[in-house]
């Protein structure tokens, strides 16, 4: 492939998140980190002569950081208040010091086993402290929020961001889609995955299109 084909792929792809996710910022953040990762790994591998050198990591945290905290409200009652414990996490978690974050969210839990909102969020912490992985710990809260929340799709919709930030659109999608399939159509967030699904469905509709014209 071409750089101007990479370039005009990448820059469809990018239009096209931008008019079909104007309303959906936190999705539209993680997309273009994804696709700004995807570019920068082309050009690192599209050149095999010369030595390999890590890439540097592209800086999404103050963006990324704020918007994951927003998006996991969106699954809670909005007149019901997070923990003491978990707002102040929240302080530390929207600049980007999730080591911090995670020691006041695991005080949440502690004070209450069956606060799901507090072991949502460690396990969101965990993983973005992990740049994107999914830690035995990180494993262990989401299964624990999936627990005190059932039938809310939280998990199943947080548990796929690391595939959205690697640019596997098909994978976030299914993991959304099985979200979706368990969680009750009145929960809070449901309406809020179900219009991500649909977007993702528009965006890779439109990327495919963009692909072969």
């Amino acid at each position: 492939m071409s750089w101007i084909a990479v370039v005009l792929l990448g820059a469809g792809a990018l239009a096209c998140g931008a008019v079909l996710l104007r309303d959906a910022r936190n999705l539209w953040t993680l997309f273009a980190a994804a696709l700004v990762f995807g570019l920068a790994g082309y050009a690192a591998q599209g050149f095999p002569g010369l030595p390999s050198a890590p890439l540097p990591k592209a800086d999404t945290t103050l963006t990324a950081a704020p918007a994951l905290i927003d998006a996991r409200r969106e699954f809670f009652d909005a007149s019901r208040p997070p923990s003491r414990f978990v707002l102040t996490g929240d302080t530390y978690a929207r600049r980007g010091d999730y080591e911090t974050a995670s020691g006041f969210y695991r005080n949440a839990v502690a004070e209450n086993p069956n606060d799901g909102e507090g072991w949502l969020a460690l396990a969101v912490a965990l993983v973005e402290y992990a740049d994107g992985r999914g830690t035995p710990g990180a494993l262990l809260a989401y299964q624990n929020a999936r627990d005190a929340l059932p039938g809310n799709p939280a998990v199943g919709y947080f548990a796929a961001l690391p595939e959205l930030r690697a640019g596997r659109l098909p994978e976030t999608r299914e993991l959304w889609a099985e979200a979706l399939e368990g969680a009750r159509e009145n929960a809070p967030g449901y309406g809020y995955v179900q219009e991500r699904v649909d977007s993702l469905d528009n965006l890779m509709a439109a990327i495919v299109a963009q692909g072969g014209s």
